[in-house]
């Protein structure tokens, strides 16, 4: 009897000390195939998103497909984590990289071959101190509280078709002269559009600043951005429910500082040498209201750049050139759940730009959009208007959005020729073809 005992004892053990070392051995290789953080106190969330499509463009005389990322929500890989200090303050990071292959931005007609970009670029590499009470400082390199102030968006067209930005569809497409059919090799869509060919209501992103954001207060979050030696903002956003009414709005003001390195708030610094840089300045503002009952919504925005340093330039002094530009956009749809995947999405959008001189690339002689084929010329003035809509499909299980968007976009240029450094010649206009875009693709985060 004694001796069965041990021997099932012994069997025990010896059943005990294989699972263990079994148990231990899968520990460890899970162990080598995962991620690890540096250390136990302070938190590490890796996320991001991939978003690729098919554009499709049509310019009047010829059409392409490519494989592009869409710009709207740039594929990315996100890190972030914090640790807690206090009850009340809290120490973090946040560091995203943006993917670029086939920027669906910079795409155009004679990129057809080595599309791909190839590159990371550095969207968030910023440290913060937050505070319930007293609000959230970030110091490093990120997004001004500007940014987007043009875009709110309760609705899934956020992801793939933003409506105060619409050159990140395939605007960077060459103009085409309506006269003659050829293509411009020195004029693009988004380059008629001002700010050195982002939206106005759009800003630079990418300098070293220190940006605040407040505690949120009945729904309302203020915040401003002081970027070294180039411009400052300060911002006011919305985002709660009212009467059954999803809601986002903000408003918000931008104005470069003297000597300002910045090239892409305003177009002209990166051209000429500005007497007083600090008359450039941006008011932009949306709102975006969603009826969660019937799912109804309506997104409005609006841009406005007024660039003073045409004044004290020598290409337009005493020219009388309008040096504002101003956009109004908008999307109206519905947006509700239908089937079991997910959200889905119909919507109609416009985009009006009216704009002076927004851009100091010239006209070079030869060029297609030369009114004369001869002598140096530039834009003094540039209309766009967008008309467009689309369709989005949510798959709640997959993380995943599938999308298809339509833009015709057309516009109107007027040149005037260049004397010199001035601006005195004679003025004529530049008719142009108009352009058909379609981008059909998905989205999934993770």
């Amino acid at each position: 009897m004694l001796i069965s005992l041990g021997a099932v004892s012994a069997r025990a053990a010896d059943l005990g000390t294989e699972c263990c070392a079994d148990l231990e051995s899968r520990i460890a290789e899970l162990e080598a195939t995962v991620a690890r953080k540096g250390n136990r106190r302070v938190t590490l969330e890796v996320s991001g998103l991939i978003n690729q499509a098919l554009l499709g463009w049509d310019d009047e005389a010829e059409s392409n497909v490519y494989v592009v990322t869409n710009d709207n929500a740039r594929t990315r890989l996100r890190f972030v984590g914090a640790g807690n200090i206090t009850s009340d303050w809290q120490a973090g990071y946040r560091l995203e990289l943006g993917i670029r292959t086939a920027n669906s931005k910079v795409v155009n007609q004679l990129r057809t071959f080595g599309l791909r970009d190839d590159t990371l670029d550095i969207r968030d590499s910023v440290w913060f101190l937050k505070s319930k009470r007293y609000g959230t400082l970030f110091v490093g390199s990120t997004f001004p509280s500007f940014t987007n102030i043009a875009d709110s968006n309760v609705t899934q067209t956020d992801w793939f078709a933003k409506y105060g930005a619409v050159e990140n569809s395939g605007l960077s497409m060459f103009l085409r002269s309506a006269r003659n059919g050829a293509l411009s090799r020195t004029l693009t869509w988004r380059r008629i559009v001002g700010a050195g060919g982002d939206q106005p209501g759009e800003t630079q992103r990418g300098f070293e600043q220190i940006k605040y954001v407040s505690p949120a207060w009945n729904g309302f979050t203020a915040a401003a951005t002081l970027v070294v030696d180039d411009f400052w903002d300060a911002t006011l956003r919305y985002r709660g429910e009212i009467a059954g009414l999803d809601i986002a709005a903000g408003i918000g003001y931008l104005d470069l500082v003297p000597g300002s390195r910045s090239v892409g708030v305003c177009a002209l610094n990166r051209f000429v040498n500005s007497g007083d840089a600090s008359k450039c300045r941006q008011a932009s503002g949306s709102v975006s209201v969603r009826h969660e009952a019937t799912g109804m919504f309506l997104n409005l925005g609006f841009g406005l750049t007024i660039e003073g340093v045409l004044e004290d330039t020598r290409r337009f002094v005493n020219t009388g050139v309008d040096d504002g530009e101003l956009f109004w956009s908008g999307q109206v749809g519905l947006e509700r759940k239908i089937n079991a995947l997910g959200k889905s999405t119909i919507y109609g959008e416009l985009y009006l730009y009216n704009g002076g001189a927004p851009t100091g690339i010239p006209v070079l002689p030869g060029d297609p959009l030369n009114p004369t084929g001869l002598g140096f010329w530039t834009v003094w003035q540039s209309d766009m208007d967008v008309i467009g809509g689309g369709f989005a499909q949510g798959i709640d299980a997959a993380a995943m959005i599938v999308y298809l968007s339509y833009r015709h976009v057309s516009g109107d240029v007027t040149l005037r020729q260049l004397q010199g450094l001035a601006a005195t010649g004679p003025i004529a206009g530049a008719p142009i073809d108009d352009l058909d875009l379609v981008l059909s693709g998905a989205i999934i985060n993770f």
